[in-house]
């Protein structure tokens, strides 16, 4: 299925100079006056090289039509992750780098959706937002809130986020697994 070079996005699996790639990570670019780009970076599937073309918004990508199965997160050992396919119960192995910066907001039982090639597990999409607690925040300083300015934040899991300044340690946040950014507060239960 051919996509404009501009829809290309993170976890999508593309067929680009006759390989198969995974896209690692993306931004589209528009510098000065010139047309905007889209700056991807890709992982080979097979030997795992690197390259970083750029795709003009214009320009046809053929995009991989996967096998999707939705499985759950069992365990991470070593450098390999183990899901359980939840049809036939079969486990899956994968290593830990397909996640890319998203492995920390893979969790214990996590139900997630494992993308497959010709049998052979390529990515992984976790869904798209997840409930974290703030361990470590700056405290709120009075009349901050008055312009829209940010703070850092460590999750529990260890990742960095910005959170407004209204968000104190100790509470629980949504946070994008695609562009690992804060969303809301998460509703209390």
């Amino acid at each position: 299925m051919k996509i404009d070079g501009g829809a290309v996005r993170m976890g999508m699996v593309i067929e680009w100079q006759d390989k198969l790639w995974l896209v690692v990570k993306h931004e589209i670019r528009t510098p000065g006056n010139l047309r905007s780009f889209n700056q991807v970076e890709l992982k080979d599937i097979k030997t795992g090289t690197k390259n970083t073309p750029r795709f003009a918004s214009d320009e046809k990508i053929e995009r991989v039509s996967l096998d999707s199965r939705t499985c759950n997160f069992l365990y991470a050992d070593g450098d390999t992750l183990t899901f359980m396919d939840n049809e036939n119960y079969e486990q899956i192995l994968m290593p830990k780098d397909l996640l890319g910066e998203r492995l920390p907001f893979l969790q214990d039982g996590m139900t997630v959706s494992v993308e497959t090639y010709e049998g052979r597990p390529l990515s992984v999409a976790l869904p798209q937002k997840v409930a974290m607690k703030i361990v470590e925040a700056d405290p709120v300083v009075r009349g901050q809130t008055a312009a829209s300015s940010y703070k850092p934040a460590i999750l529990e899991n260890g990742v960095r986020v910005m959170v407004p300044p209204f968000i104190p340690a100790g509470e629980t946040i949504i946070v994008d697994t695609s562009t690992l950014e804060y969303v809301e507060r998460a509703k209390a239960s």
